[in-house]
């Protein structure tokens, strides 16, 4: 595989040079045999780093665009459960590159529901500052090579579950989720458990 395509977007990546002109040719002759056109004026090739779907994409890995990176440093405190939903949706996308995010974010997801009452502690302007801290200082991931040095590393809490995925000690993403009650209640049988078993 060498293409990837979201709606109108359509990116063509190399894995080397001598293939990626055929792969081009490829492409642009499987758009005009479905009787679609690419504009010319919006096609770039051979660069070397590419915007994509809200990230840059180059050689040596992955980041956030920046453009979206100052969107999230200019959002305002939200005051209404769509503004809070918004943000979180943004985040959201990026939940990749934030360490710890549905622990993060738990708190201000319970006030995007229509029922709850807007009051703006200051735990919540610290996980809402903390959200935009992270994603603004977001770190450059690896892109996976091959199969092998894989490692995950897992840090349970009583409130979620945070993972790491590494490559030969390289970071290529991060994963969260936040724990619900019965979650939270086999967790805490697990933590008590541990130090009986033999793993």
């Amino acid at each position: 595989m060498f293409v990837i395509v979201f709606i109108d977007d359509i990116l063509i990546y190399l894995r080397n040079y001598e293939d990626h002109a055929s792969h081009i040719k490829i492409v642009l002759q499987t758009i005009k045999d479905r009787e679609f056109y690419a504009k010319v004026s919006k096609c770039e090739f051979w660069l070397e780093s590419v915007a994509f779907l809200g990230h840059i994409l180059f050689g040596e890995g992955i980041r956030v665009d920046t453009q979206k990176i100052e969107a999230v440093q200019n959002c305002p405190r939200p005051t209404s459960p769509t503004d809070r939903r918004s943000f979180l949706g943004l985040d959201g996308y990026y939940r990749r590159f934030i360490e710890g995010f549905s622990s993060i974010s738990s708190p201000l997801t319970k006030l995007t529901q229509k029922t709850a009452k807007f009051q703006w502690f200051e735990a919540y302007e610290k996980n809402f500052q903390e959200l935009k801290t992270q994603l603004t200082s977001a770190p450059m991931f690896t892109l996976p090579k091959g199969t092998k040095g894989f490692v995950v590393y897992c840090d349970p809490s009583r409130v979620g579950l945070g993972c790491v995925l590494m490559q030969n000690c390289k970071v290529i993403a991060y994963a969260s989720a936040s724990l619900r009650f019965t979650r939270k209640i086999f967790q805490l049988m697990i933590s008590s458990w541990k130090r009986w078993c033999l793993l």
